[in-house]
């Protein structure tokens, strides 16, 4: 019952902080781009992104957006049926990230729900995919759907200070109504960048858009996929990482503040979805974040891809991300994905998972679910994590890994136990996942010719991975270079 009672409060923690008709979206506004710096969880990557040909520009987004309703429950097989309910004024901020050279575009972009999780805006999606998506031409724009990211939230601690904090003098005009209406923003949000009536952004002109949202704003896009795609009709795929088994409510509340029961109550895709979505799951979203209850098969329109040995949140996103950039060393990267306890202040009681693995797949997700959109070729299908017969536990091999799920070559050819559970610390920490490092004497045992045998088994198991189309051929030989650097690794 403690278990259970600390599941619903972790997702409270996670979700806290959620279409107009043409005349509405006649009366939209765009103003930018913005001159000085752009605030985004404190990072600053224009000077990064420049050396890579990009360009990153900030604009205002204003209008009127209508919040939605439903009659009774969601329904679990997705399939509910929207209605327009109130309506509100709002100004809002685009954070755009796209090649400064026109002909650099390849059409596609990725169009972030950006996460609020921390009290501010956060870019996880970007985070895991930005070398695929700066490699490839692809287009990023960042939404600040969310009340909290703007105005922080009441009552609950925030890791970094939200819009309005950050820099009032730039985001003091911000105005949100709520996050019954954040829906809606994100709709207008992609009309825009799609460049649909007399809006648009600047130096783009795409031919594709894809949604994307991670933890609490991948249970953002289950609703918004499943009850207001239907009627919006503004993107062409669905990315989805980290959610949980539930979908967050079209009223907005804060989900601290709603029923417990909520949490348990599953909700699926809708099997007649729209668009190509697809969602990638760690072993920590799988049963801590309880997105067991709404596993579903892989449809047409439906792919369910699940990590083995990765977390919802690990060393490449808390880390490395913000540093990782082509061109980077691999002693560089080994350095900074380097298991430790010690992320965002914290020291905690094990290692955070280490496992790259999350970063790779998510390039893949983009490159294949791209291709779904452009060439009707579906991404691969993945089998699922191994769960005992009870569903409540991992099944694992002779090394404490995983079964099933998505291989890759740290859990195939192991130096640890990667896994998205089992860490000890407060609050969200938990999401970190843990890395339980083998010692000489069983790493000597599994390679009894060191480093050579270690990177023939490596290299097996990542081409396996590569044929399988779960990590990108492009990506082979930097996980490779960084293999060979972080062999044996040691704790920071």
């Amino acid at each position: 019952m403690k278990t259970e009672k600390w599941r619903l409060g972790l997702l409270s923690l996670l979700l806290s902080a959620s279409l107009v008709n043409s005349e509405e979206s006649a009366q939209i506004e765009l103003n930018g781009p913005l001159e000085g710096q752009a605030y985004l969880g404190g990072i600053k990557s224009s000077e990064m992104l420049a050396k890579q040909g990009y360009v990153e520009e900030e604009f205002m987004l204003s209008g009127t957006a209508v919040s939605y309703a439903i009659d009774g429950e969601f329904p679990k097989d997705g399939t509910a049926n929207a209605k327009e309910s109130d309506s509100e004024a709002y100004t809002t901020r685009l954070l755009v990230r796209r090649p400064a050279h026109p002909d650099k575009f390849n059409g596609t972009v990725l169009v972030e729900w950006l996460n609020v999780s921390a009290g501010t805006d956060g870019s996880p999606v970007y985070s895991y995919t930005h070398r695929q998506l700066l490699r490839d031409g692809y287009a990023w724009v960042g939404v600040s759907a969310q009340k909290v990211g703007i105005d922080g939230m009441e009552g609950m601690p925030a890791v970094m200070p939200p819009l309005k904090k950050a820099d009032p003098e730039r985001y003091g005009m911000l105005v949100h109504p709520g996050d019954a209406f954040s829906f809606d923003i994100f709709s207008q949000a992609g009309r825009v960048v799609r460049g649909d009536g007399d809006v648009a952004i600047p130096g783009l002109d795409p031919t594709h858009l894809i949604a994307a949202g991670e933890s609490q704003s991948a249970f953002h896009m289950v609703t918004y996929v499943n009850a207001i795609d239907p009627i919006a009709r503004v993107y062409d795929a669905a990315l989805i990482q980290a959610r949980g088994g539930s979908s967050a409510p079209l009223d907005g509340i804060r989900m601290d503040r709603a029923r417990a029961e909520f949490f348990s109550n599953p909700v699926l895709i809708r099997e007649d979805v729209r668009i190509p979505v697809l969602t990638v799951q760690s072993e920590t979203d799988v049963l801590q974040l309880m997105s067991v209850i709404a596993r579903q098969d892989d449809t047409d329109k439906i792919r369910l891809w699940e990590i083995a040995g990765a977390a919802h949140a690990d060393t490449y996103l808390l880390v490395a991300a913000g540093q990782d950039h082509a061109g980077i060393s691999p002693e560089k990267l080994a350095t900074l994905m380097a298991p430790t306890p010690k992320v965002m202040g914290m020291e905690l009681g094990k290692p955070v998972n280490a496992g790259p693995q999350q970063h790779y797949v998510m390039q893949a997700a983009v490159k294949h679910l791209d291709e779904w959109v452009r060439e009707g070729t579906p991404p691969p299908i993945a089998d699922r994590l191994a769960l005992t017969a009870d569903g409540k536990a991992y099944v694992q091999d002779e090394y404490g890994n995983v079964r099933g799920g998505i291989r890759s070559p740290w859990v195939d050819a192991p130096t640890a136990v990667l896994s998205g559970l089992a860490q000890e610390g407060p609050g969200f920490a938990r999401l970190f996942g843990s890395t339980q490092p083998f010692d000489s004497a069983k790493l000597e045992t599994l390679y009894p010719g060191g480093k050579a045998d270690y990177l023939q088994r490596f290299t097996k198991a990542l081409e396996s991975a590569i044929r399988s189309g779960f990590i990108l051929a492009e990506d082979k030989e930097e996980i490779l270079a960084l293999a060979a650097a972080s062999y044996p690794q040691a704790e920071k």
